[in-house]
């Protein structure tokens, strides 16, 4: 018996298990973690283009952080924060020396949707294991969609 899963993603999330999101996917694209801090911890205020979006399907909630933490990832010239905004939804600030808005756009978005598969795909793992389910197989298509192959043994 075979069955297809499409997953749309919500993150319900302790601020942990997103940063450990963000540093992941961030890795796995090229960008090295800068800091985490509070937000009265501010890097040198330098004038760049900058870009705030929000990170598609995710709500973090968590009783435990208070909402004024961050994690910045850099790579070659662009600087990515990552936050939480006062109703507790994610968000993150792509800025860039003598970068458009357009580029900077584009790579905050790579970079969220890449965060959040990386979520889902970790509790994905966990859930599965937890039920006994093994992978058998995992593939990552050129467009980046995982294909996983399990198997789960009646004993």
């Amino acid at each position: 018996m075979s069955a297809v899963c499409i997953l749309e993603p919500l993150v319900i999330a302790t601020w942990p298990a997103f940063r450990a999101a963000v540093t992941a996917a961030a890795h796995s694209l090229g960008y090295q973690l800068a800091f985490q801090a509070s937000k009265s911890h501010r890097a040198s205020a330098k004038q760049a283009t900058g870009v705030t979006l929000e990170i598609p399907n995710c709500e973090v909630v968590t009783g435990q952080v208070s909402r004024d933490q961050r994690i910045v990832v850099t790579r070659e010239e662009v600087s990515v924060t990552f936050s939480r905004d006062a109703r507790g939804q994610a968000s993150l600030c792509v800025t860039g020396d003598g970068e458009d808005e357009e580029r900077l756009r584009a790579q905050g978005e790579e970079l969220s949707r890449a965060v959040v598969q990386q979520y889902v795909y970790q509790k994905l793992m966990d859930e599965m294991r937890a039920r006994g389910f093994v992978v058998v197989e995992e593939e990552t298509s050129e467009n980046h969609a995982i294909r996983l192959k399990v198997r789960h043994w009646e004993g």
